[in-house]
């Protein structure tokens, strides 16, 4: 299976107009965006937007990246997106695949619940979710069950009707305690759409050589700059050096071959890029605390509980 690439790549420097700052427009009537999107779609890539965002998966696993966070989600993963925070969700597909409504978007202005809260002062407890979300959340457990939903549901309402789903929306996601924080605190990239861009095209680049060579000098040549130029953009606009990103994804793919196949771990080593065991097991070792092996084992008996201390790495 491999990666569909959304956009060609070039050795040249990327199109500056290419979309990294997502302009979001709300129908008249409305007060925010509902929408199902499919896979691939134009808006799926590494992108931001001054809207907050609750992000809902209805179909497919893949990878999510918000802000510096690089996780995984499967069917039902729930995420909320604050102001400006670089964020995007991939699947792996065939060539040709779509995935039809693999997502359901909500994007609203924050300042219009600010607005609200002002007139209605019992929506004074939103500012810690709101704060909150300028980091990225996920949600689990019963929240997120409830909150697609409510999110689902939105979809054949209309009017008012809609308006009280969204609040309930809302006022569930601000009161649990059922979340976890995405993004680092000292994550602060710089908020230019060519930036966007560039990162969209190493992230294809890496994420279709994963099972091979992946070289810094290429995809820095594949962006047009020069290899200390190319470390200090990296790290400014991923929160990482390009080596540990490498890493975290080949380990993200080799923990989804132990999860979905009864390959050997030997041959998963191979799969991911790796030439050598020893150092195969030293990287998984440091992204999960286990070896590849236990790992494997924890799935078996993820009914105790253990696997889910290794959702958290």
């Amino acid at each position: 299976m491999t990666l569909k690439v959304l956009h060609r790549q070039s050795t040249q420097t990327p199109n500056v107009g290419r979309p990294g700052l997502e302009r979001i427009l709300t129908e008249p009537g409305k007060s925010f965006v509902w929408r199902m999107d499919d896979y691939p779609c134009a808006l799926g890539q590494w992108n931001y937007h001054p809207e907050f965002e609750i992000h809902l998966v209805r179909k497919s696993i893949g990878r999510v990246f918000v802000g510096d966070h690089i996780g995984h989600f499967t069917p039902g993963y729930l995420g909320v997106v604050g102001s400006n925070l670089p964020h995007n969700w991939v699947t792996e597909i065939k060539p040709g695949e779509i995935i039809q409504g693999r997502d359901i978007v909500i994007q609203f202005d924050p300042n219009m619940l600010r607005s609200a809260r002002d007139t209605f002062p019992e929506m004074s407890d939103l500012e810690g979710f709101l704060s909150a979300a300028g980091r990225g959340l996920h949600y689990y457990g019963a929240t997120a069950l409830q909150a697609a939903d409510f999110i689902e549901e939105m979809g054949e309402a209309h009017g008012f009707n809609r308006l009280i789903l969204f609040l309930n929306l809302i006022n569930l996601l601000a009161s649990s305690h059922e979340r976890h924080t995405l993004s680092s605190e000292h994550f602060s990239p710089d908020l230019v759409p060519s930036n966007s861009a560039i990162v969209q095209l190493v992230l294809e680049y890496v994420l279709n050589n994963l099972h091979e060579s992946v070289s810094m000098s290429e995809a820095a040549r594949l962006v047009g700059m020069t290899g200390p130029t190319f470390c200090r953009f990296f790290r400014k606009n991923t929160g990482h050096n390009f080596r540990d990103y490498v890493r975290i994804l080949r380990i993200g793919q080799c923990c989804r071959l132990l999860t979905e196949t009864d390959t050997p771990v030997t041959d998963v080593c191979f799969q991911v890029g790796y030439q050598n065991i020893s150092n195969f097991n030293r990287h998984f070792m440091l992204e999960k605390g286990v070896t590849p092996t236990q790992y494997r084992r924890l799935l078996k008996t993820r009914s105790s509980g253990g696997l889910d201390q290794l959702a958290a790495r």
